[in-house]
């Protein structure tokens, strides 16, 4: 989003991507002859399309012309958060201290990790890390929504139905933002990569965990996000790994393993009285 935003603007970068994205799900649909459902829940798929991708898609893309990355890495983590609040009110999931300490623990632990680059609060920041936390908050209710809404429906339904969902809710605004002048090849590779890569491949992953793990623990995938930032970092920049990049790695990791409910067993299997 990072080449095309500046280019194109914000809504026709995701419009584009979310219209591809669907398309070319459809298309494997097509090739290996999958069955989906769409026209059942229409509806459904309009809501979760702008709650989930049409909203905090355009909101990032805005916020990124003017955040730097660190700051918008650390936005991006109270995700988790906000996805826990709405699944507290909406589907009743009790929030104990452990999910709590990890999601402090996760928050820390990308301060940690990227670290903090202070910029100057003017207004222009401050409304673009406003609309950075309204994306955030958006993929917490989108989650939820998509959690007790599309009960029985298959990832590939889910992933086909939001982009296409989305790109329909977007069509009113890109009319808006139509370039009038021709774009680079550089643009035209990075919207399919975002839409084929990003997007399409992502999604069925997503909502695969979505359905068998809850929206919660699912989201807290966000903490990775600069986990993983230092590792294009060291291999393709050549960047060092510093003692607060693993301090920050381990913090991020303790805190995903909270919130993911993992219980540890040290009870040892009985074994049978003649193989003792």
């Amino acid at each position: 989003m990072r080449i095309t935003s500046p280019v194109i603007g914000p809504v026709l970068t995701i419009e584009l991507r979310v219209l591809i994205a669907g398309l070319v799900l459809l298309l494997y649909v097509w090739m290996f002859k999958k069955s989906i459902e769409l026209k059942a829940y229409w509806k459904q798929y309009l809501i979760v399309g702008a709650l989930n991708a049409a909203i905090p898609f355009t909101l990032i893309a805005a916020a990124t012309l003017h955040l730097p990355a660190s700051v918008a890495a650390i936005l991006n983590s109270t995700t988790p958060l906000f996805t826990a609040l709405v699944s507290r009110w909406f589907l009743h999931e009790p929030l104990y201290a452990k999910k709590w300490i990890g999601i402090g623990l996760g928050i820390v632990g990308v301060f940690a990790l990227v670290g903090w680059s202070p910029v100057p609060l003017s207004m222009q920041t401050v409304f673009s890390a406003l609309l950075s936390i309204l994306a955030a908050f958006s993929y917490g209710c989108g989650g939820v929504y998509a959690k007790k809404a599309f009960t029985g429906v298959s990832s590939l339904s889910l992933s086909i139905g939001q982009q296409l969902g989305a790109a329909f809710v977007l069509i009113p605004l890109t009319v808006f933002y139509i370039p009038t002048k021709p774009v680079s090849p550089v643009v035209v590779y990075s919207v399919l990569g975002l839409a084929v890569f990003c997007t399409a491949i992502a999604y069925l992953f997503y909502f695969y965990l979505l359905a068998n793990v809850g929206p919660t623990k699912t989201l807290s995938v966000t903490f990775l996000v600069p986990v993983f930032g230092v590792i294009w970092g060291m291999i393709f920049l050549h960047e060092k790994i510093t003692i607060g990049m693993i301090g920050g790695l381990m913090i991020i990791l303790t805190s995903i393993f909270l919130l993911s409910d993992v219980k540890i067993s040290l009870n040892y299997p009985h074994l049978p009285a003649n193989d003792r």
